[in-house]
């Protein structure tokens, strides 16, 4: 499924280097900030040619909508306490929603969520194969870590600008309450109505922004490992997978650390209604973290950042398993 690139002794396997990017991969994902922000699969020639490639994000498209739909109230409970103006306590407000809307009420959102999958990953991979095609030129050269980093930034920039009204209803129907809204339609005609076109994009340039050191240090620390850690051992020495999950924790919480402050914004200037008779620029990003470090501090910036740890063990598990059972079906070899 990814490029293989020449190794030197004493470098991990090749088995084990796929093993340690999917991992870090599947972290990513889910400690997201976006929802998926991290760099796209790099397919081999032999898959682009047989249409194997398709199957892989078919398979992974399934493995996120379903693991997605599994942790959704955790995800819910994350964006209301990312909007509260001050510090609550999660079982406080876990309780608030089951109260308000009821079991069901805990997958608001989910719907829209699960159905951006398929126009996102798509945008983002056929965006990432032109780009990568750009730098490349008529070289058959294996990108290096800076120009896969460069393709992957832009390839996940312009499928976000592609589908960052989706994520602004996510975040409106996730928040809204009993009866406000009738479907997705409904939401989308209410906002453009009541906001105009501009509340479609509110929170959009945090969101980019976060690509930066989100998907860098994705990147940066998988080859930080491959090049310091796995050549201080023998080179038939494997690590275990309790050392590889490790790995992989330790990079994605790092970039989940940095760029948390930036979702968080974007969350509370997507759920901000903005009435006609206020100007929108004076809602910025600047103002937006102003705001919260003087009001809550610092610590403001990371609320709602347990719950989102809290999800990404059942989620990376699931999506594992849905993922197997899918490339099954799909004819995709795992081997």
């Amino acid at each position: 499924m990814y490029e293989q690139q020449e190794l030197s002794p004493g470098v991990i396997p090749d088995v084990l280097e796929d093993f340690l990017t999917i991992l870090i991969h599947e972290l990513a994902m889910y400690l997201d900030i976006g929802e998926d922000m991290n760099v796209p699969d790099d397919f081999t020639q032999s898959e682009m040619q047989t249409g194997m490639w398709w199957r892989h994000l078919a398979a992974g498209g399934i493995a996120g909508a379903v693991s997605r739909t599994c942790t959704a109230p955790l995800d819910r409970l994350k964006v209301f306490l990312q909007v509260q103006p001050s510090k609550q306590k999660i079982s406080d407000c876990f309780k608030n929603m089951l109260k308000e809307g009821g079991v069901n009420g805990l997958w608001r959102g989910n719907g829209i969520n699960v159905l951006k999958i398929a126009p996102e990953t798509a945008i983002k991979f056929a965006a990432y194969e032109k780009v990568k095609r750009f730098i490349k030129g008529d070289s058959k050269h294996t990108l290096s870590i800076y120009e896969r980093f460069f393709a992957g930034a832009t390839a996940g920039a312009i499928s976000q600008t592609a589908i960052y009204p989706l994520e602004v209803l996510k975040t409106r129907l996730a928040l809204r309450k009993t009866g406000q809204y009738k479907s997705i339609a409904d939401a989308a005609y209410k906002i453009y109505v009541g906001e105009g076109m501009r509340s479609f994009y509110r929170g959009y340039i945090p969101n980019i922004l976060g690509i930066i050191p989100y998907a860098g240090i994705d990147l940066a620390v998988y080859e930080t490992l491959k090049k310091k850690y796995f050549m201080t051992h023998a080179q038939d020495e494997q690590p275990s997978f309790w050392t590889l999950l490790a790995c992989g924790s330790a990079s994605s919480t790092l970039g989940q650390m940095c760029s948390y402050p930036l979702a968080l914004v974007r969350t509370r200037l997507q759920a901000q209604i903005i009435h006609p008779s206020i100007d929108p620029s004076t809602v910025t990003m600047t103002g937006t973290f102003k705001g919260i470090i003087e009001k809550e501090g610092l610590l403001g910036l990371y609320r709602g950042i347990t719950p989102n740890f809290i999800k990404v063990m059942p989620a990376v598990s699931i999506s594992y398993v849905v993922y197997e059972y899918s490339s099954r079906l799909l004819g995709v070899n795992m081997t």
